[in-house]
């Protein structure tokens, strides 16, 4: 049993990138459903695919996305910032920035799944899932 499910999907993320695979297997749920789609419309993963299983839960697979000649990841850092130990919340005036803009944060808000840009946008706050870059 998992504690943290998203920490868990971070986690094979790195772990598979570490390992130079190309695809990485996850079980699925509707907010990593929904991070998975924004690493991939900001570029960081090559493309996805949600296959249904014998259970319900299901299963996303992702291509990891390497440079043509350095093979280095498009991932750079992935970090968990809020846990279930301890949540973190952000405003809309105090929105983190990531590498200095060139990396996203995902965040939970009332809105859905959406990354710090995008939450920027609409004027709204939540939970800081991540630190992508």
């Amino acid at each position: 049993m998992v504690t943290d499910p998203i920490s868990d999907y971070l986690t094979r993320i790195r772990n598979a990138q570490k390992a130079a695979h190309r695809i990485v297997e996850i079980p699925a749920s509707n907010m990593k459903k929904k991070i998975t789609e924004i690493l991939y419309d900001n570029g960081y993963i090559l493309k996805y695919k949600f296959e249904d299983t014998d259970n319900k839960q299901g299963v996303i697979k992702i291509a990891l996305k390497y440079d043509r000649n350095t093979k280095i990841p498009a991932i750079k850092e992935l970090k968990r910032v809020s846990r279930p130990g301890l949540r973190r919340y952000t405003g809309v005036d105090d929105m983190p920035r990531v590498l200095n803009g060139l990396g996203i944060a995902i965040l939970s808000t009332p809105k859905g799944v959406i990354t710090n840009k995008q939450a920027k946008e609409m004027k709204v706050g939540g939970e800081v899932l991540c630190y992508v870059s």
